[in-house]
């Protein structure tokens, strides 16, 4: 389905703020970007669905999205907006606010529906969390990214990352600052692909559950994306952060099979 729109255009700060975070990413790690997003859906509208692994994605993602030419408007937690200066910078560029666990979280989809409804890239993380599959394999989604694609008609494109991880710790701040340094000297490399758009036509949004199996579908197709660039982890990351939780209340069904 087409979506009417009137294209949105990045602030020039945020395309700043992307060519910052490539700067960052290049002195904390190597880089490695693969696959790519259409010609014809690279300004949007458009969904990048992307597993998250840890509090590092957000820069990893707006420098691997700057390689691509795509400009995204990120679904953020609302703590970023509340702090001084990040967030009002947050607010110029356009990104969204989500403030989980109130009674204001269902606005965060109707303000990412009208942003791909004005042309916009948004990105999401189908996951609602920092994963904490024992893997670090994607988990059970929330329908979420399913429902902004049913009412918005916008293409979803999965997009898998690893290596992230590497360079800041689940509980950071805490332990930053030797996480830093250890990523200085050890420069890990971070991958970052974009997969195939996910086939959802066939899903009827009025069915019943149909939100559930369009984010299965998402979930697979962004761990499917996912097994090329852990080829030595299939099971395990070789890298264990100490600080992070396990939690298996939450495994998604798919598992993945060995490259």
């Amino acid at each position: 389905m087409e979506t009417p729109h009137s294209p949105w255009h990045a602030p020039w700060l945020w395309r700043a703020a992307q060519l910052l975070a490539r700067l960052v990413v290049g002195a904390l790690a190597r880089l490695r970007v693969s696959g790519d997003v259409p010609d014809r859906l690279r300004a949007g509208p458009l969904i990048l669905a992307a597993n998250h692994i840890s509090p590092f994605d957000p820069i990893v993602l707006a420098a691997a999205c700057r390689a691509r030419g795509v400009a995204p408007r990120i679904m953020a937690t609302g703590g970023l907006f509340r702090a001084p200066v990040v967030g009002a910078a947050m607010r110029h560029a356009g990104h969204i606010r989500v403030d989980r666990g109130t009674a204001a979280v269902g606005r965060a989809l109707h303000d990412a529906a009208d942003a791909v409804a004005a042309g916009s890239v948004i990105l999401v993380y189908p996951e609602g969390r920092i994963g904490l599959d024992p893997g670090m394999w994607p988990e059970r989604g929330k329908t979420g990214t399913a429902r902004l694609a049913f009412a918005s008609g916008a293409t979803v494109v999965p997009v898998a990352q690893w290596g992230s991880h590497e360079v800041l710790p689940y509980r950071a701040p805490k332990g930053l600052l030797g996480a830093v340094w250890r990523a200085v000297w050890r420069r890990p490399v971070i991958r970052v692909h974009f997969g195939a758009p996910v086939d959802l036509a066939d899903v009827d949004p009025a069915a019943v559950g149909a939100a559930r199996r369009a984010t299965d579908r998402i979930i697979d197709a962004v761990t499917d994306a996912l097994v090329p660039l852990r080829p030595d982890e299939p099971d395990r990351p070789r890298h264990v952060d100490p600080g992070r939780p396990a939690d298996t209340s939450r495994l998604h069904r798919r598992r993945p099979a060995r490259p």
